[in-house]
């Protein structure tokens, strides 16, 4: 686990390991939200590059008459 410092402008630099790990590039988008306490970065993808990240999952799930 990293630990970063907040600059006098409120900046933090993301760690590199963190960076190469989730494919986070110079420019890219990053949506922030409080959760439970604590403030959560999750990158922004595009539609495109999440085409097929739930490829094998199972759909056989029961489901509400209302939502089939």
């Amino acid at each position: 686990m990293a630990t970063v410092k907040v600059s006098p402008k409120y900046q933090v630099v993301i760690p590199r390991e963190v960076r190469e790990e989730l494919g986070i590039r110079a420019g890219e988008k990053v949506q922030i939200f409080l959760y439970d306490g604590r403030i959560e970065f999750v990158p922004v993808k595009s539609v495109r590059k999440m085409r097929g990240m739930l490829k094998g999952m199972d759909t056989a799930v029961e489901r509400e008459q209302d939502r089939l």
